[in-house]
């Protein structure tokens, strides 16, 4: 039976799932709605399930054709999903809790409805996971070396302009002026949002292989690159213009207009890697 004649036959058997997931993660999704509006790291994550059900949505052509056949390997998936959440809830671990959503998700699908529904629907479900803040222990122990690395490329163009400039640490030191570069400068918020829309990007424009990989990957020397222009340019109008350039509306632009930089890049990339792909087709 097809996935179309189940829920016509049906149309309300998974209601009592969704109410279950509803109980039990309703107060965990609530309070990662919350990170994702007071924590600009994760303010993509509200795009996120929206373009997840979109992918979804997309292929229903495929989804309503797909043969369901419930499978028991969906049970390791389920199993996996409720230690998760156990764990999260006993030790307040909230990336654990959270990401067990996504874990029970999955293997209630693959349960249910087979490995041809499945099969459709693993990037969709996998994409959900972009939603997820990262545990800042994990956060903070990328953030402190892209710090270092950006603000040592920064500090060396600065030179090559044959402008005064000490470093330490991620401390940018100039006779009239100190920069320190923060977190929101490590690249690392710019590169958790260029992933996911370089993902979605890769998903939709270009076909299935290393192609996908490779402009996925590339989001995170893109992302570093930026912010470290970003840095680059704050320093040299410092000197310049003084303090109000590293602060208040002129440098939230500039992050503005780095990120959209980014995102051309990206997008750019993209294309030409869909372009070689068409070309390799016209010669075959």
């Amino acid at each position: 039976m097809t996935l179309a004649a189940v829920l016509r036959q049906h149309p309300l058997h998974f209601v009592p799932v969704l109410a279950m997931f509803a109980v039990v993660y309703h107060a965990i999704v609530m309070r990662m709605v919350g990170d994702w509006s007071f924590d600009p790291n994760y303010s993509h994550g509200f795009l996120v399930p929206c373009l997840s059900a979109w992918f979804a949505w997309r292929r229903w052509p495929q989804l309503r054709e797909a043969v369901v056949i419930p499978s028991l390997w969906g049970l390791p998936l389920l199993g996996l999903g409720l230690v998760l959440l156990l764990f999260g809830s006993v030790t307040l671990e909230l990336f654990t809790s959270r990401a067990s959503l996504v874990v029970l998700l999955a293997g209630t699908i693959l349960y249910l409805y087979g490995t041809g529904v499945f099969r459709l629907l693993r990037f969709p479900l996998a994409y959900l996971l972009f939603m997820v803040p990262l545990p800042y222990t994990v956060y903070d122990a990328l953030a402190l070396p892209l710090k270092g690395m950006v603000s040592a490329v920064a500090t060396g163009g600065i030179r090559l302009m044959g402008l005064p400039v000490l470093r330490e640490g991620n401390v940018i030191i100039f006779p009239n002026i100190t920069l320190e570069v923060v977190d929101a400068c490590s690249g690392l918020r710019s590169l958790m949002s260029l992933a996911a829309l370089g993902t979605a990007f890769a998903f939709l424009f270009l076909p299935a292989g290393w192609r996908r990989w490779v402009l996925v990957l590339a989001t995170v020397p893109i992302a570093v690159a930026a912010n470290t222009l970003r840095v680059f340019v704050t320093g040299v109008l410092s000197w310049y213009m003084g303090a109000g350039a590293a602060s208040g509306f002129f440098h939230e632009f500039e992050g503005i207009v780095v990120f959209l930089v980014a995102m051309a890049l990206t997008g750019g990339l993209g294309i030409a890697l869909g372009r070689g792909h068409q070309d390799q087709r016209g010669k075959e």
